[in-house]
């Protein structure tokens, strides 16, 4: 039974990943020529020589204290380099077109297989922007997906911050190598999404940030997950280049609507009109995804918390009138009877108690079952 690749083997394909990082298409073929033939290689000088001949016909050198460096940060076990072809990789992204070879790994690689939604959007976002990130991102990791971004400003920090307080699982994808956070600023957030999460980079691990190497990342982030919400972004914007990888990789694309006098609600809204899901609440997401739902199992954190109790009868009678789906303030009166003020109140229990949550819009959600 084949058992992967060993830290040898896995240097030396570093050592091709540094050298070819730019021609993925040569590097993708040594890589695979070297799966099949590696059974039957007496020695990885074998491989060590055929990867020097390939290199000099792409004018190229091999460096090979990159295999020290990679050998050596292989030896840490929360770290790991994916070979495209080999049964470790991520099928959702072997399906896109062109795949990265390579991918570098620091955390869990067992979450990059974890059924997943992508949330991007401005690094400009508003307040507003950012907090409806955060909850949709908290939102979707409490039904058991994980929660896909970019590490940038703005939205992305949001998402993964959104994921990390609802005790999910969160994954960053890198536009460089994984030796590099960037921005500086979100070190402390990369450290704490390898804690629990995943860091990610098809990328070198020295590799330097460029203005290429983004667009470039966004087809992983897309890649990786089963569809792509946009919150906030202009029609400039590279949440609209992901937006449209998705597409073409046949993933659901889900977009939040916004002011229409707003330079960030207009890449939102382009989308909208070419089809994509206008997104307000979890739910919106959950129900395009409903063929998943089997592969989702709620956070660990829901599953062991112990419901709270309901005595009041007022309480049990507004939580039964909510839905897991956002309910407007309006239709709970007419559903239980209460003035609004008495209503207003009660929401704010339950909300306290955690069983229900204000939405956006003046809108509530039901996000637990109580003791009665």
């Amino acid at each position: 039974m084949d058992k992967g690749l060993d830290i040898d083997e896995l240097a030396l394909v570093g050592v091709a990943h540094a050298a070819l990082n730019d021609r993925p298409v040569v590097l993708g073929g040594f890589i695979q020529d070297f799966l099949r033939e590696r059974a039957e290689l007496p020695e990885l000088t074998v491989a060590r020589r055929r990867l020097e001949r390939l290199l000099r016909q792409q004018d190229l050198r091999a460096d090979w204290q990159v295999a020290d460096t990679v050998g050596e940060w292989l030896l840490n076990p929360r770290n790991a380099l994916l070979v495209c072809g080999e049964a470790s990789y991520p099928k959702l992204l072997a399906a896109i077109p062109k795949p990265p070879p390579v991918l570098m790994v620091c955390g869990d690689a067992r979450q990059l297989v974890l059924p997943q939604v992508a949330v991007v959007g401005s690094r400009r976002a508003t307040q507003a922007g950012r907090e409806i990130a955060y909850e949709l991102a908290r939102d979707l990791t409490g039904q058991g997906l994980a929660i896909t971004s970019g590490l940038a400003s703005g939205i992305d920090a949001a998402a993964h911050r959104g994921a990390l307080d609802g005790a999910g699982v969160t994954i960053a994808v890198f536009g460089c190598g994984l030796t590099h956070i960037y921005p500086p600023t979100h070190r402390a957030l990369a450290a704490e999404i390898s804690d629990t999460g995943t860091l990610v980079s098809e990328f070198p691990l020295a590799a330097r940030p460029s203005r290429y190497s983004f667009p470039r990342r966004n087809r992983v982030i897309s890649g990786l997950a089963l569809g792509s919400l946009v919150v906030e972004a202009a029609l400039t914007s590279g949440s609209l280049i992901t937006a449209m990888q998705a597409l073409e990789q046949g993933r659901e694309v889900f977009a939040v609507p916004g002011p229409i006098r707003s330079a960030l609600s207009q890449g939102c809204h382009a989308l909208i009109k070419q089809g994509a899901v206008l997104t307000e609440t979890a739910a919106d997401i959950l129900r395009e995804l409903s063929g998943f739902q089997g592969m989702l199992s709620p956070s660990p954190q829901a599953v062991h918390e112990t419901p709270p109790t309901v005595s009041d009868p007022r309480e049990q009678r507004v939580l039964e009138a909510c839905d897991f789906e956002a309910c407007h303030f309006d239709r709970l009166l007419d559903r239980t009877g209460l003035t609004a003020p008495e209503l207003s109140s009660i929401l704010t229990a339950l909300d306290m108690k955690g069983l229900v949550r204000s939405e956006y819009g003046g809108t509530f959600v039901r996000i637990a079952k109580s003791r009665a």
